[in-house]
């Protein structure tokens, strides 16, 4: 292998490409115009049965300039930030998109107040020009401003530290279009969360973050890459590597849902697979070049009445900080735990000690202790960190590195939700060496994701387009937050079945609609990829979606073409699915949950291989 196949991991942007010139050189070219009409306004982002059918006939016969493995917001970012340079890409996932991390998040868009404690500074100035991209550029509709309390727990000392922590979090960019922070007497903090225990706090400082949800956001990158050109296809396993002597060239693929195999071929193939990265390095046949180690994140959400409060909560633990976090307008998030998981990476399972430790600490706060029959939902999430620092997983690295791990495969890990898009666009910088010709460089700081376009104008407009469609201003208002501009798309079938403006059974805040839509044009081929990402009905709801199952199945049945038989499957899986979620977090430990949980297998379990 050659020297340059041997090169070390490089955190950030140091990997650069060394034929052609660095990107965003005055000798690369420059980025490609998009010529009116072509991008996220097209049909290109259509994910639909039909278009699933002919992107696998591509896949085997094209070749790709870039092959991205994995789905989730690194993977996705990364075929945006290529297909926007004017490089032919294939996105793949074996699963579904956003169906590990990208969909189990803190769902914040936010700086990381924390790590400058650690004296990470570049990385929160990083990440707070990406948190304040989202909010106002990149996808607004999404994206939106969210209130923190820090409450003050010790006289004298404690307001001056967090305060100048503040005034650096402000300065370095925290406080451009959300307002500063602001320093609150004991009694303001209360006014302000009527929650608290009077004495659990002497004061607070509010400030401001982003949210997101998550998993609609990573969808809206994916299509937004379809939109421009990008083939991007779920239940897509990669099973092989294509070599041509010591070259990657291509990888190998089933069809999960069909079994069909063939192979793509491709200039790079870039691996942004996050907790799995490891595992696909393996496949490939080669050394990596740093691990990655998975850290389970546990997150409960509550209904909004149990926590009176009209801003989030932060809480310094003795281990990291725990978040109360609002979620929508009836829900609160709280979380989350820190903690190695070296089981299942598909589902990693929550334990009673997990939800006690959320529990423990956020009722120390509380003026009305939180129980475990308050809890409405729990997720756990996989966080993809850089091992080796420490044997503390809350201190290790959060920053990315980028390799080429052999020419033409790429790694990319470590990283935060937050800071996607430089992750994504420096996995392309690095591919610039098995790429011919000079790379054009990013433009994805540019490139608005799909249904921002329009979206104010629109929002400006909810009166008039309740009347239009025979739906609530509110609801109109709740769907441009989750589907943009492409509002009118959405809701077109509902002119010839007004059925489809119905809430979902079970699922007042979701449309029927949205599920019909989920299957035509969002790729959903799954009861799961429903009910827990294209809406979030299985963390939201008592039921987890229980109740919801059967009526989601009957619309998506048809446009997918369920039998009768497959759609009994697809209802008695999810429940099984629940009912084992809910007996693993009443285990005691990660072994106990793990064994309990694997006991309901999904539906792409049965159908996806090992992959080393």
């Amino acid at each position: 292998m050659s020297d340059a196949a041997q090169s070390s991991a490089a955190p950030k942007s140091s990997v650069a490409p060394e034929n052609g010139a660095a990107p965003g050189s005055s000798a690369a070219r420059k980025a490609p115009s998009i010529p009116a009409g072509i991008g996220p306004q097209t049909a290109g982002a259509r994910l639909g049965p039909q278009e699933r059918a002919d992107s696998f006939r591509r896949l085997g016969a094209e070749e790709f300039d870039v092959v991205v493995i994995g789905a989730g917001v690194v993977g996705a970012g990364a075929a945006l930030d290529a297909v926007t340079r004017g490089l032919s890409v294939a996105l793949i996932e074996a699963r579904d998109i956003a169906s590990g991390t990208s969909s189990r998040s803190s769902k914040l868009f936010h700086g990381g107040l924390r790590y400058l404690e650690m004296f990470e500074f570049g990385l929160v100035r990083e990440a707070l020009k990406e948190r304040e991209l989202m909010l106002t550029k990149i996808c607004p509709h999404l994206a939106k401003p969210v209130s923190f309390l820090y409450p003050l727990s010790q006289h004298v000392i404690e307001r001056p530290y967090v305060g100048a922590g503040l005034i650096m979090y402000d300065s370095m960019g925290g406080a451009r279009s959300v307002p500063r922070h602001k320093h609150l007497t004991r009694a303001g903090a209360l006014r302000m969360v009527p929650a608290l225990a009077k004495n659990s706090l002497v004061g607070g400082i509010r400030y401001y973050d982003g949210q997101v949800d998550d998993a609609r956001h990573t969808l809206a990158v994916a299509r937004t890459a379809a939109a421009y050109g990008a083939l991007v296809r779920n239940s897509t396993q990669v099973i092989g590597f294509l070599k041509e002597a010591d070259r990657i060239a291509g990888v190998k693929v089933r069809d999960v849902e069909t079994g069909e195999e063939t192979s793509v071929r491709a200039k790079v193939v870039i691996n942004a697979t996050g907790v799995w990265t490891d595992e696909l390095q393996r496949l490939s046949g080669g050394r990596g070049r740093f691990k990655v180690r998975a850290s389970k994140g546990v997150h409960l959400v509550v209904a909004r009445d149990k926590i009176p409060s009209e801003s989030g909560i932060i809480l310094k633990t003795e281990k990291s900080v725990l978040f109360v976090i609002p979620w929508k307008s009836s829900h609160w998030i709280v979380g989350t735990t820190d903690t190695d998981w070296n089981l299942d990476l598909a589902h990693p399972a929550a334990t009673k000690k997990d939800i006690d430790y959320i529990l423990e600490h956020v009722n120390k706060v509380l003026a009305v202790p939180l129980t475990h029959d308050d809890i409405n939902g729990v997720y756990a999430g996989l966080r993809p960190l850089l091992a080796g620092e420490s044997e503390q997983s809350s201190k290790l690295s959060r920053e990315h590195a980028v390799a080429r791990v052999a020419p033409g495969l790429i790694a990319i890990a470590g990283g935060k939700y937050t800071t996607y898009r430089v992750m994504g666009m420096d996995a392309v910088d690095a591919a610039a060496e098995d790429l011919p010709g000079r790379l054009n460089p990013s433009c994805t700081e540019d490139i608005p994701l799909i249904g921002a376009s329009g979206y104010q104008a629109l929002m400006n407009q909810a009166d008039r387009l309740g009347q239009q469609h025979g739906v609530h201003p509110y609801r109109i208002r709740h769907l441009l937050d989750r589907y943009g501009s492409r509002i009118h798309e959405l809701l077109a079938p509902a002119a010839d079945d007004p059925s489809l403006l119905q809430p979902i059974t079970g699922a007042d805040d979701y449309l029927r609609a949205e599920v019909l839509y989920a299957a035509t044009h969002e790729g959903a081929l799954h009861l799961e990829d429903v009910l827990a990402r294209r809406t979030r009905i299985s963390i939201e709801t008592p039921h987890r979606g229980t109740e919801s199952a059967q009526a989601v199945a009957d619309i998506m049945g048809p446009v997918l073409g369920w039998s009768e038989q497959e759609s009994r499957q697809e209802v008695e899986g999810y429940i099984a699915r629940v009912e084992a979620e809910r007996k693993s977090q009443t285990e005691p430990d990660d072994a106990a949950a793990d064994e309990v949980r694997l006991r309901a297998p999904e539906i792409r379990d049965l159908l996806v291989s090992p992959v080393a």
